[in-house]
């Protein structure tokens, strides 16, 4: 007898154990669930609001139909144009009366929101080693003329040192 109620004690603890992983895996797919579903309020209660899974329009309770795949998913539509699409592999990011579409191309969003401002690099002058922005100014202002006649002057300078150095 001893036997017998040992074994239904170790049955007893598998069960329990099974039950732990069903519950861990129950719980998984709840957070998953969870995060599909939205709440609404309506008056005082809560009502669920789900997302539809090909066009991503909000299903309002006691709407919608439900698909379950073989790999037991389960499946949302918000009605049987979009479970028909779903079934026949089109894709809702690409028809353009989702709101998936809408999102991803930037559809009905107000124009003046939707710009991001740019911050403008504001530019001023400032020296370099040696030169003062007011010398530099004045360089680049100088009429072609006085840049000439300063130029002749300047080679005339390096020509009449060169001539010193030679001649020494």
């Amino acid at each position: 007898m001893g036997g017998v109620a040992g074994g239904i004690a170790r049955e007893a603890k598998d069960s329990r154990v099974e039950t732990a992983v069903g519950l861990r895996i129950r719980t998984r797919i709840f957070l998953r669930w969870m995060r599909v579903v939205r709440w609404m309020r309506r008056g005082d209660s809560l009502a669920m609001l789900e997302i539809c899974c090909f066009s991503d329009f909000k299903i309002y309770p006691s709407r919608g139909r439900t698909f379950i795949s073989a790999d037991s998913k389960t499946h949302r539509f918000l009605s049987s144009k979009t479970e028909s699409l779903y079934h026949q592999r089109k894709n809702g990011r690409i028809l353009s009366w989702t709101p998936h579409y809408r999102r991803i191309n930037n559809k009905g969003v107000v124009q003046g929101a939707a710009k991001k401002r740019t911050r403008r690099n504001v530019k001023y002058n400032r020296g370099v080693v040696g030169a003062s922005w007011e010398a530099i100014n004045a360089r680049r202002n100088e009429k072609p003329e006085v840049r000439a006649e300063a130029i002749a002057k300047a080679k005339a300078k390096a020509q009449s040192k060169t001539r010193t150095a030679t001649k020494a």
